[in-house]
């Protein structure tokens, strides 16, 4: 239920929010939003949405990541998670969500908040890494984006390789 993009068969550019979101965007009302360690790309009306640029993560609605998702905006890095409504979120200054140098990105059922049932790891505008732990959620992903290959095949061939 661990997925990475490398080839752009659907997504225009990694990582293309727009696209990315399109197999699941009907179960985005169902959860609070996590960004944390992020750089974007391609907004226009980036001043508009509702993302804390001084902050190491923030929070947001459904209706406030739809704007994010709508806006065209590419996550060159950065970290989303998807954490149900009844979670009260609730995060460490010492154990932020990241993606530059976290060794365990490309580890399989590694999701850095534990509540969370799906993170999205935008990697360098190179790989598209989305984890879940809701298998319906998962099988509408991988159904959408065939080109997906199961995080635990693509590590094990890129750790032969070393």
């Amino acid at each position: 239920m661990n997925w990475i993009i490398r080839e752009l068969n659907k997504l225009q550019y990694h990582t293309n929010l727009s696209e990315l979101f399109k197999p699941i965007f009907g179960e985005i009302c169902n959860y609070n939003w996590i960004i944390s360690d992020f750089e974007f790309n391609g907004c226009d009306n980036f001043h508009e949405l509702p993302i804390n640029y001084g902050e190491e993560f923030f929070i947001l609605t459904p209706e406030q990541f739809k704007k994010v998702i709508d806006s065209g905006m590419q996550m060159i890095w950065g970290v989303i998670l998807a954490v149900p409504f009844d979670v009260k979120i609730e995060i460490n200054d010492k154990h932020v969500p990241f993606i530059e140098s976290n060794p365990f990105i490309f580890d399989d059922g590694h999701i850095q908040y534990p509540e969370a049932v799906m993170e999205v790891d935008c990697f360098d505008s190179s790989y598209t890494v989305v984890k879940f732990k809701d298998e319906v959620l998962s099988n509408k992903f991988k159904g959408y984006f065939v080109e997906a290959i199961a995080l635990d095949k693509f590590r094990s061939k890129y750790t032969k390789n070393k």
